[in-house]
């Protein structure tokens, strides 16, 4: 077994993959660009219902358990 064999290798004796160099790579600043758009209030209305209806199905299920 080589040196380079030896570091590619995790402790129980699997190979680790070297990275994918074709991934292209991202600052921390660009990658955090995602928001949540609710500009229209149809979207806003759509969320509200899912966060009432998420907080009513955890209730639900509280109490049944």
């Amino acid at each position: 077994m080589t040196h380079d064999e030896t570091q590619t290798r995790k402790t129980d004796g699997t190979r680790v993959d070297p990275p994918d160099q074709t991934a292209p790579t991202y600052s921390g600043e660009r990658a955090r660009q995602g928001r949540i758009v609710l500009n229209t209030p149809r979207r806003r209305a759509i969320f509200i219902a899912g966060l009432v209806g998420f907080v009513l199905l955890a209730l639900i299920s509280a109490t049944v358990w």
